[in-house]
């Protein structure tokens, strides 16, 4: 097996029952973490701990008190750490005056990730997560073993605490996708990843220092700028045109760090397959590896925004039963996509490939009711009845009018969205696919479901329509919603008792 960095074999890891413990400098990475954690009031008690009129002494000496503990405490958690290969599951033993003895079956680990920091990588060492479905936090989070170590365990877990000996038949992987360095430029275009980091950064300044501080600085900056514009005496015209020039610079600039930020995160993606299970490589700093078995997909997402259409791409998410954590930069450390972006027919060839049995893509689908469109624009148009209301009786001027310009457009885009919508269900598969200025498909192997929910509002009762809920694991609060929504009730009624008894003599697929 090999690693995208360095080629570097898995080491044989016995299951001989002995105790073994994490590499001997985990406790400076474990101190980092730490470090990372407390960041924040650390820097608080060195710039304000000192100000006082009197210069207390233990404020001045209390960030290196703090980190000295910090030091005590990493030290002591490699020392309790222990971990102990078996046959069929792996134990791990920790803690000091509370002690924990954990037993993980190999069967129960859905996730494993393996993650490359470049500190990790100039130490050759790797931190590595062990993930069930369901939890809060992975069932194990090992820092660090060395690398090779890292790889062993992966491989352990993978067959079940079978040693696959890589002298005698090496498993085969097959490369099912790789993002060249141009199609990654094209998913930073497509992203808001640099809107969001600057958003983040924007309040975590506003946090860190104090209002007067952020505030003053937008004042004088607002100065500077609105004073510089009044001397050159522009006309409403060219002032206009000098905005939206900026608006866009701002936007360029936007992009370019998305762009950034995509290399960073996803150069070298590989998405490979290994005996039914799928592993997942990228990062050009900080590497990270995870894997999941094709059976603990739950469900899956396609997506297709504006630029992608332009770009002529699409995008495919799963969801998994797993605990999700994200590391400092706010990247999902969990797999989570299976082609970040890549044509639609490599992502219809992917889900074939995975998914045989779902006979994707779908011809022909399922609508809504004729003059259904009202009922997606309903909730726009109560909102800027509102507003207008709200603007002319606070103001009780002309341009309070001006929300209702709004109604037209989203009166069309409600008809487009309704024109789009549709839904398939059989024996093994139910889809919906909605949007319009962004598309998406959403699909889920029935015996993948969880719950159904048959739901009707006041509304519904009075058109004598309803709509239905699937539930999934794993579902994220960023993918569309698995639901068919209004359809008569006679239909929906059908949908539901089909559905019912399909869960009912099916054992859920975990």
């Amino acid at each position: 097996m090999e690693t995208s960095d360095n080629h570097i074999a898995p080491a044989p890891l016995r299951a001989d029952g002995a105790e073994r413990r994490l590499h001997p400098w985990s406790w400076l990475f474990v101190l980092g973490q730490q470090l990372r954690q407390f960041i924040v009031p650390l820097v608080a008690l060195v710039i304000f701990g000192g100000r006082g009129d009197r210069g207390d002494f233990w404020m001045s000496i209390g960030p290196v008190i703090a980190v000295g503990a910090l030091v005590v405490i990493s030290v002591l958690q490699y020392f309790t750490y222990r971990y102990r290969v078996g046959k069929d599951a792996l134990t791990i033993r920790d803690g000091l005056l509370a002690r924990n003895l954990r037993e993980i079956p190999y069967s129960r680990i859905h996730n494993v990730v393996l993650h490359q920091s470049v500190l990790h990588r100039m130490f050759g060492v790797a931190e590595v997560r062990l993930e069930s479905a369901g939890g809060q936090k992975p069932e194990a989070q090992m820092r660090v073993l060395r690398m090779d170590e890292a790889l062993a365990l992966e491989s352990l877990v993978k067959h079940r605490g079978q040693v696959v000996d890589a002298t005698v038949a090496t498993p085969e992987v097959d490369s099912l996708i790789s993002l060249s360095t141009g199609e990654v430029i094209r998913l930073g275009l497509v992203s808001n990843r640099g809107m969001i980091v600057m958003a983040a950064a924007f309040g975590a300044a506003w946090q860190i220092f104090p209002d007067r501080v952020m505030a003053n600085l937008f004042e004088k900056a607002g100065r500077q700028l609105f004073g510089y514009a009044s001397h050159l005496n522009l006309g409403w015209l060219t002032t206009a045109a000098a905005a939206v020039a900026l608006i866009v610079l701002a936007l360029l600039l936007l992009r370019g760090l998305s762009v950034l930020l995509a290399l960073v995160q996803y150069h070298g993606f590989r998405l490979s397959e290994e005996q039914r299970r799928l592993t997942v490589q990228r990062g050009l700093l900080s590497k990270l590896r995870t894997s999941v078995a094709r059976r603990r997909i739950q469900a899956w997402t396609l997506q297709e925004g504006f630029l992608h259409r332009v770009l002529k791409r699409r995008s495919l998410r799963i969801d998994t039963a797993v605990a999700e954590q994200q590391d400092q930069g706010g990247d999902s450390r969990a797999l989570k996509e299976l082609a970040p972006i890549a044509t639609p027919d490599t992502c219809d060839a992917l889900v074939q490939h995975l998914l045989p049995q779902a006979q994707w893509p779908r011809s022909e689908w399922n609508g809504l009711p004729v003059g259904a469109w009202w009922r997606l624009f309903m909730p726009s148009a109560i909102f800027v009845a509102l507003l207008t209301l709200v603007l002319v009786w606070y103001l009780r001027q002309p341009w309070a009018l001006l929300p209702l310009l709004w109604l037209p457009w989203s009166a069309y885009a409600a008809r487009q969205q309704a024109r789009r919508y549709g839904y398939v269900v059989d024996e093994k598969l139910v889809a919906v696919r909605g949007g319009w200025w962004s598309r998406y498909w959403r699909f889920a192997e029935i015996d993948k479901l969880q719950a159904l929910r048959l739901s009707r509002s006041p509304i519904d009762r009075r058109m004598g329509t309803a709509s239905l809920w699937l539930d999934t694991a794993g579902a994220s609060g960023f993918a569309p919603p698995l639901q068919i929504r209004f359809l008569p009730d006679a239909d929906a009624e059908y949908i539901y008792r089909q559905l019912a008894a399909a869960l009912a003599r099916r054992k859920l697929q975990w």
